[in-house]
């Protein structure tokens, strides 16, 4: 068979001339199509898929936004993710903006992420309102897994936050909790007190003193700036679910915002660092009790680390603590039977010791300790896990989990599980009295700390701060509602954001309680 190509002077265009025939040469590149094709699906067929976990429809560019914007007004994410998960199950997809994300809403979902493939998502995805707030996520919290995040994770854990630390604090978190009875006890016997603005006004000085020793002057302007990047960093920034799309973050206002909060806590972070640089710089003999700052320096050169992880801890520590003794109050006064209990134990506990709240008895208050794990069940202070990210494709109950999909645990759901628990509405302590279930992460059931590798190193910290000043309250105090509120009538409505505390603030009748 003979062919020639005739060139057309058009360029490098060609047309072939052939003898072969015109249905032959219409049929080849259908022939050679369908070849392709069943040899892919003979492929798909000998390598399985797996479909991504159930979830809601989504539209083009913003994903699922609208399904949550859609609930009511004021109703916090993590019911609103709670809802979802009723209808779609305890893995569920959702498309947020250009993020892939997964929300784990039952405990053997979150043993399968953060046990049993927690190496895997011990990684955090890019998200750049905590890149800009923490120096390039410099933190422990959002950096991500590696070398760097390892070594920070051992100071917090090997030097800042061990428990003989968090016992060397013991002086100053005494002397605070001294403080706020005495301020409360300085009211008319029966006068109103607003417990939750107390609450919080403790925990940032706990959190002050313990990172900052005997620094003064300071802690006034930066515990506003640390309560506007906590309201910033809550729920779901528009430059975090589309974290590609710079113009957007500038269009919107939110890059601009949160560069304003950093430099204000950078410039008060630097005078503190700077003070204890000059005082470690003067001192002869070490006199000085060490704060955290002090072991950061003396662990790192790397100033902005210092700070990234001085953030960490206020985050953290001066909010979640006060938040968790708020709701135990609420939840106490609500079920005026577990108040009575609980102030029995208590005071039967340390009359006998002169009166004095000592936290070697705290493993002793077996319903203290209770009324303690209820109120981590129902009231996580933390509901939503910080994302992880997946590094590598795994398939988890019958659902692919591709690469780099976001990771959320919605601790407030897991403890309200039915499957789990009886009443799970309910506030019952006693639930916990003959039960090994612990909030220490090895029961996923009950994880207001997290799991696995990002658990919170904070936790020791956290626990006694909760221990002392809830023992300290039902010791020296009764309780009252004020203004005739019945007690199933308190309000026990939730804010939004990272911590969730109550949304309107909880006032009590206070009388101090004199020892026979």
């Amino acid at each position: 068979m003979e062919e020639e190509a005739v060139g057309l002077g058009h360029g490098d265009e060609i047309l072939w001339k052939s003898n072969i025939p015109p249905l032959l040469l219409l049929l080849i590149p259908i022939l050679f199509s369908t070849i392709f094709i069943l040899r892919s699906h003979l492929k798909k067929k000998n390598k399985p898929t797996f479909p991504l976990p159930p979830g809601p429809w989504k539209l083009p560019i913003i994903g699922n936004i609208h399904q949550l914007a859609a609930f009511s007004a004021g109703v916090p994410i993590h019911r609103r993710f709670a809802d979802l998960a009723e209808q779609y199950g305890p893995i569920m997809h959702l498309k947020l903006g250009e993020t892939s994300n997964v929300i784990i809403s039952s405990p053997e979902s979150a043993r399968e992420f953060l046990r049993t493939h927690d190496q895997n998502f011990a990684a955090r995805p890019y998200l750049p309102s905590a890149d800009i707030i923490f120096y390039g996520s410099k933190d422990i919290a959002f950096c991500s897994e590696g070398d760097y995040w390892r070594q920070m994770r051992k100071i917090l854990t090997m030097e800042l936050l061990t428990d003989k630390r968090v016992k060397s604090f013991r002086p100053i978190l005494e002397a605070e909790a001294s403080k706020l009875m005495n301020l409360i006890g300085s009211e008319p016997a029966g006068g109103v007190v607003n417990l939750s603005r107390l609450l919080v006004s403790v925990g940032n000085a706990m959190t002050s003193r313990t990172a900052f020793g005997k620094i003064r002057g300071l802690e006034g302007s930066f515990l506003p700036v640390i309560h506007r990047i906590l309201q910033a960093l809550g729920g779901f920034s528009v430059g975090d679910i589309f974290p590609s799309n710079r113009l957007l973050r500038l269009i919107s206002g939110t890059e601009r915002h949160l560069k304003k909060l950093h430099q204000e806590a950078d410039v008060i972070l630097q005078g503190i660092i700077d003070e204890h640089v000059s005082r470690r710089t003067v001192a002869t003999g070490g006199e000085e009790e060490e704060d955290l700052v002090d072991v950061l320096l003396a662990c790192t050169d790397n100033h902005l680390e210092v700070k990234a992880v001085i953030l960490d801890i206020f985050l953290a520590g001066g909010d979640t603590s006060p938040v968790t003794v708020e709701w135990a109050m609420s939840e106490l006064m609500k079920n005026p039977e577990k108040m009575n209990k609980v102030q029995r134990e208590v005071r039967e506990m340390f009359d006998k010791r002169g009166k004095v709240v000592d936290d070697a008895c705290f493993n002793e208050l077996h319903y203290l300790k209770s009324v303690v794990k209820e109120t981590f069940r129902l009231h996580p202070p933390v509901p939503l896990s910080i994302p992880r990210e997946g590094r590598e494709t795994v398939v988890i109950n019958g659902c692919q989990i591709p690469a780099k999909t976001r990771i959320i645990v919605n601790s407030w759901a897991i403890g309200r599980n039915s499957s789990h628990w009886t009443q799970p509405d309910q506030f019952i302590p006693e639930r916990f009295l003959n039960s090994s279930i612990d909030y220490k992460g090895n029961d996923f059931q009950l994880i207001p700390f997290g799991a696995g590798r990002r658990m919170c190193p904070g936790m020791n910290y956290g626990i006694f701060v909760v221990y002392l000043l809830l023992a300290n309250l039902l010791y020296h105090f009764d309780w009252k509602l004020p203004n005739q509120i019945k007690p199933q009538d308190l309000d026990m409505s939730e804010d939004s954001g990272g911590t969730v505390p109550r949304k309107n603030n909880l006032y009590l009748n206070s009388i101090p309680y004199h020892a026979p």
